[in-house]
């Protein structure tokens, strides 16, 4: 029987707004998916396709969501990384190791773990990761546009281009901006 080695990536780390969101994933050797790579070198479309196959066929799979109130208490690495710890956590059947893409490791793993910078682009199990990840973020952006549309979330999903930052400039911040991002900071002091 070969070890459960389970892939771990986020998405959403940079944006002014909404969660960061963690998964990991366990694939299933004798289940491959075709056309995995880092989820940010597909198209919406080709992500969309893959979430469904990576939840089917996957031996494991879990998605973390880490608010906004989170984040500020913590500040984003920390909180990404507690992130990281509940989703290995949360896998069933557990992981036996963990590879989790960037260069740092969240303390207290559930097992034995290796960062791996790049990994989004190298190891299977992380580019899966990095599609349930990037879709799940996607959607609760859009699902927040709905309660927020002045600040077209389903457009920029929350990172800090022109018309995100100039509807910050007409409304204010809503609940789900990320108080602790310097260009809230700035915002919130004017």
């Amino acid at each position: 029987m070969s070890l459960r080695v389970a892939g771990v990536d986020e998405a959403g780390r940079g944006p002014l707004a909404g969660p960061v969101v963690v998964a990991a994933v366990i694939l299933d050797p004798a289940r491959p998916i075709e056309g995995l790579d880092d989820s940010k070198k597909l198209s919406e479309k080709r992500r969309e396709a893959l979430f469904p196959l990576i939840v089917e066929r996957a031996d494991a799979w879990h998605i973390e969501f880490v608010g906004r109130d989170e984040i500020d208490t913590l500040n984003i690495l920390h909180a990404t990384l507690a992130g990281m710890r509940r989703a290995l956590q949360a896998l069933s059947p557990a992981a036996q190791f963990a590879r989790i893409d960037g260069n740092r490791l969240p303390h207290d793993l559930p097992c034995p773990a290796e960062a791996v910078v790049g990994g989004d682009a190298l190891d299977p199990a992380i580019m899966a990761a990095s599609i349930l990840a990037k879709v799940a973020r996607d959607r609760a952006m859009v699902a927040l546009h709905a309660q927020f549309p002045q600040y077209g979330f389903h457009k920029h999903k929350g990172y800090p281009s022109p018309l995100h930052l100039a509807a910050l400039r007409e409304h204010g911040p809503c609940p789900q901006h990320r108080r602790s991002f310097a260009p809230m900071r700035h915002l919130l002091s004017i």
